[in-house]
């Protein structure tokens, strides 16, 4: 259990907790891999669609973890399904999780290389990167949360200055007509942007730290609002302005977006460096939450401290970030995490909570 009121947190803290481990490196690939699947410029109505199920989801992972107070999945899933089940569905869990760091550390060195730091060694950008997670996450969940709240005011700024400097490249006729090719193409597209909104499995863990766990459905609804929006935006602009043909053909289409425009007399004439700020931020939120989820798991599964896993996991996470040869294998990866997140996260939540109200129905039946 969870009993130290130092880890505790609260209702906000939550909130952008699901918020920055959200949004990542999605917002700069979303716009291509949501019109990859339609072929539609209406790829932005698959992004709301995916939100809504993504809340749908985090409504039931919160209704299942409710039902035990001050405890992680971890801990609980045992009591649902028995001990070695419930090892095998953590060890699965703490598995993701890990890979999600590892994806989220090779992310950024790629993005790091091709935009900032040109040929430059990549394990001078992730070990330095990978050493401050480390650094943050030995203080505890508190911690985490503390700098999360710093991180999330300004991605906001910052994202929504460069984004209202985007409008004068959009061409409206890119977007149109709304549903031209009908409701299929962005039906199609749906299970690629609800895997966008991966993060709300954070959840699981969560509620055990919440001083007031009863809020959590609110940290779900408005913790996956937030990005919903974020990635709604992101989505209209790329596709107004380089259309549906000119995105699928683009790495990083949100990073072409703001390369494509500069304001002269100013600061900063060009904005990349500004949106890349904000989103190594996003990947070092997300890189230490995973990292934080897996730790616990691995320590609250074994009933030792903590912190000698947090050192032994990170030559691990480093080992799984290098695995990928190129982009290209960089981003199976990510679609690997996303279908085993969707089963993971999408549908065992429902089995599992289906479960134990079996389980507690068969209980209350007996005299």
């Amino acid at each position: 259990m969870i009993t130290s009121p130092k880890d505790q947190i609260t209702t906000s803290q939550a909130v952008v907790i699901v918020i920055n481990y959200i949004v990542a490196v999605g917002i700069l690939t979303l716009p291509r891999v949501s019109v990859e699947q339609g072929k539609t410029p209406d790829a932005w109505i698959a992004v709301i669609l995916g939100g809504l199920i993504a809340m749908i989801a985090g409504v039931i992972i919160v209704k299942l973890s409710q039902q035990f107070p001050n405890k992680t999945f971890y801990q609980y899933s045992q009591d649902i399904v028995g001990k070695w089940a419930g090892k095998l569905l953590s060890l699965l869990i703490i598995g993701y999780f890990l890979l999600t760091a590892g994806f989220q550390v090779r992310s950024l060195g790629e993005v790091t290389d091709l935009y900032l730091l040109h040929n430059t060694p990549p394990w001078a950008i992730t070990i330095p990167f990978m050493w401050v997670g480390i650094y943050l996450i030995l203080g505890g969940i508190n911690p985490i949360a503390r700098l999360f709240e710093i991180i999330f005011p300004i991605t906001i700024i910052i994202f929504l200055l460069v984004a209202s400097m985007s409008f004068g490249i959009i061409e409206i006729e890119n977007l149109r007509p709304v549903l031209g090719l009908g409701i299929m193409p962005v039906l199609k597209g749906i299970k690629t942007t609800a895997l966008a909104f991966t993060g709300i499995e954070i959840m699981l863990l969560l509620l055990a730290f919440m001083k007031q766990p009863n809020k959590a459905v609110k940290v779900v609804l408005v913790g996956v609002s937030i990005p919903l929006c974020l990635y709604v935006i992101t989505v209209v602009l790329v596709i107004g302005a380089f259309s549906v043909d000119g995105v699928v053909t683009r790495t990083w289409p949100t990073l072409d977006l703001i390369r494509s425009f500069e304001i002269t007399g100013l600061i900063f004439e060009r904005f990349e460096s500004l949106l890349l700020v904000i989103w190594i931020m996003q990947i070092f939120a997300t890189f230490t939450i995973t990292y934080y989820a897996a730790t616990l798991g691995l320590a609250q599964l074994f009933q030792k401290r903590i912190q000698p896993f947090m050192y032994g996991l990170l030559p691990v996470i480093y080992i799984v970030s290098i695995i990928p040869k190129n982009t290209t294998d960089l981003f199976k990866i990510g679609d690997l995490i996303g279908n085993v997140g969707l089963f993971l996260f999408g549908i065992l939540p429902l089995l599992l909570l289906v479960v134990w109200r079996v389980k507690e129905g068969k209980h209350e039946a007996k005299p």
